[in-house]
């Protein structure tokens, strides 16, 4: 039992954790106190908008957690995450649909106005228990993981690795983009899920509901980021960055290299499909567009430019680079793709280690310092 606790409590004894989770929190307070208490005209009030666009980066910045777990500490590039991030979303969307009931264009108290318009007589069997919060709640976590478990389960076993694995998830996703935009396979084809209304009873589009998802997305990040610093900081962490540097002779020292694999491959699987729900009632839709492998590969970006092997290195890439693209997507729309992937080319050439490995490097510099010894001393 104190092992346990021991395990758990670990990332918590860490500065850098200490440091993530105190800016982070301050951040939630100090938007929520702009938010409820600055006047609409003054130039310190954060809009709704503004709350719901934080909102999407915290989800984003999750999901490039996750896509660290696997990269930077298990050496596995991952180009299907993006499929887990959609699957959680779909879970979510589901649900929101299922709470309209009546309200929709077409009135029908069960069907989604989709499935009236395209003239389908019943609720298809896979869309059964989504009207309870519960049930959509665990398939968040269910499926994303079970996709992670059966791939990963028949990836690892074959040990497929290196780029041929990278390729493998990458189609992997581009497969599943190609079914969800099918209207057959019951998913609202191209348009996706969208005009939802309520969540666990609460109106979507009061200002109210959005904050809280907000602070709900923050929280649910802090989670995740202490759960994967839990991982990494456990003999599961350290026997995962042996299977990353050296495989081969991980397995020769006896251990099953491919559940490690395994297990390592589930939670980031079940983190993005966490960031994927939340981001869903947030910006109010969920469409095919998500499983897209361009998605995938810009999460790789957030990750590499923020640091790998980090984690709070991926959350400072994910916030930078979706901050740059909301404000250069509005002046240079046309340009914006090759300015990322400049910045790609860039980070990759001058700063390999990423934004954290620059300040990791500062920081060591500031403890070589005569001064800092002799106070150590």
């Amino acid at each position: 039992m104190a092992t346990s606790q021991t395990w758990l409590l670990r990332p918590f004894q860490e500065r850098s954790t200490q440091v993530f989770l105190g800016v982070l929190f301050a951040a939630l307070v100090v938007v929520t106190f702009l938010h409820l208490f600055m006047p609409e005209d003054s130039a310190l009030h954060v809009s709704a908008y503004t709350v719901t666009l934080l909102g999407k980066y915290l989800c984003y910045a999750l999901l490039a957690v996750a896509v660290d777990l696997v990269w930077g500490y298990l050496g596995i590039l991952s180009l299907g995450h993006g499929a887990f991030f959609a699957l959680g979303g779909y879970a979510m969307g589901m649900y929101l649909m299922r709470q309209i009931g009546d309200r929709g264009v077409y009135g029908d108290p069960v069907l989604p106005d989709f499935m009236v318009f395209l003239n389908w007589q019943e609720l298809p069997w896979y869309w059964q228990g989504f009207d309870m919060a519960w049930f959509a709640f665990i398939m968040v976590l269910l499926a994303p993981g079970l996709l992670a478990l059966v791939f990963g389960f028949l990836a690892f076993r074959s040990r497929v690795t290196g780029v041929y694995l990278s390729i493998i998830t990458q189609a992997l996703t581009f497969a599943l983009m190609l079914a969800f935009f099918r209207n057959e396979m019951g998913f609202g084809g191209n348009n996706g899920l969208t005009d939802f209304k309520d969540i666990l009873g609460f109106n979507l589009r009061s200002d109210a509901t959005r904050l809280g998802l907000f602070l709900a997305t923050g929280i649910a990040l802090a989670v995740g980021y202490v759960v994967c610093r839990a991982i990494v900081t456990s003999k599961l962490g350290r026997v995962s960055v042996a299977c990353r540097d050296a495989e081969a002779r991980t397995r020769f020292l006896g251990y099953r290299v491919e559940r490690v694999q395994l297990f390592v491959f589930v939670v980031s699987a079940m983190l993005a499909g966490v960031a994927g729900a939340l981001y869903v009632p947030q910006v109010g839709i969920i469409n095919p567009s998500e499983f897209s492998p361009l998605f995938s590969i810009e999460i790789v970006v957030w990750v590499a430019l923020g640091g790998r092997a980090t984690l709070y290195g991926a959350v400072i890439g994910a916030l930078l680079v979706n901050y740059a693209k909301t404000v250069f997507t509005g002046i240079m729309p046309d340009a914006w793709l090759f300015a990322l992937g400049a910045l790609f080319v860039l980070v990759t050439v001058f700063l390999p280690k990423g934004i954290a490995g620059l300040l990791q490097k500062r920081r060591q510099t500031d403890d070589d310092q005569p001064g800092a010894q002799e106070a150590t001393a």
